[in-house]
C-alpha cells in the first residue's frame, strides 16, 4: 500500500477516533493531544499495517495502548507539591520506613505458603522464582508451555490468598 492510499485511509477513518479519546480521557484537551499522539504513531508505523486489517480496530487499538501506557507512567511517578515557599517535589515512595521484623515475619509467612503448595504447582513456581523462562520450564518438565504458564498462574494465586496482607 503506498503512503498515498494510507494517508487517505487515515483521514477518512480519523474521526471515530475524537468521540473515543474523549470517553478514555474525560477531558477535551488531553483528548485532543491523546488522538494526535494516535494519528502521529499510525503514521510513524504505516509499515506495521497489513492492507486489508480494519484500519478503525488498528487505531483504535493505538488509540488505547496509548492512553494505557501514560496512565501507568502517571501512576509510577506520582509527585506532589510540598506547600513551602521552595515547592520542592516530594514522592511518596520516599516516606516508607521499612521495618526489618515485619518484613521477616512476612517472608517466613511465605516461605510456608510455598512449602504447602501442591507440587503440581510448586515445582515450575519455584523455577520460575528462579529465573527460568516459562518456553525452559515447560522443556525440563516435559510439559506444554500452556500448562506451565497456568500452573505458575494458580501458584501465585493460592500464594496471594493464603499469605496476609500488611
Amino acid at each position: 500500500m503506498s503512503s498515498v492510499e494510507f494517508n487517505t485511509l487515515l483521514i477518512g477513518n480519523a474521526d471515530f477516533l475524537k468521540p473515543f479519546a474523549f470517553t478514555l480521557t474525560k477531558d477535551a484537551e488531553q483528548a485532543k493531544d491523546l488522538y494526535q499522539e494516535t494519528l502521529f504513531r499510525a503514521l510513524s508505523n504505516q509499515e506495521k499495517y497489513l492492507e486489508g486489517t480494519n484500519i478503525r480496530a488498528w487505531l483504535f487499538t493505538i488509540m488505547r495502548n496509548i492512553f494505557i501506557n501514560h496512565y501507568r507512567k502517571k501512576l509510577k511517578h506520582r509527585t506532589v507539591a510540598e506547600p513551602s515557599a521552595s515547592e520542592f517535589f516530594i514522592n511518596h515512595q520516599q516516606n516508607i520506613v521499612s521495618n526489618k521484623a515485619a518484613s521477616n515475619l512476612q517472608m517466613k509467612d511465605i516461605h510456608v505458603a510455598v512449602y504447602h503448595l501442591p507440587n503440581i504447582f510448586k515445582k515450575p513456581f519455584m523455577l520460575y522464582y528462579e529465573g527460568y523462562k516459562y518456553f525452559e520450564i515447560a522443556n525440563m518438565l516435559k510439559e506444554p508451555l500452556g500448562t506451565i504458564k497456568s500452573r505458575i498462574h494458580f501458584a501465585r494465586k493460592i500464594l496471594k490468598s493464603q499469605v496476609p496482607r500488611q
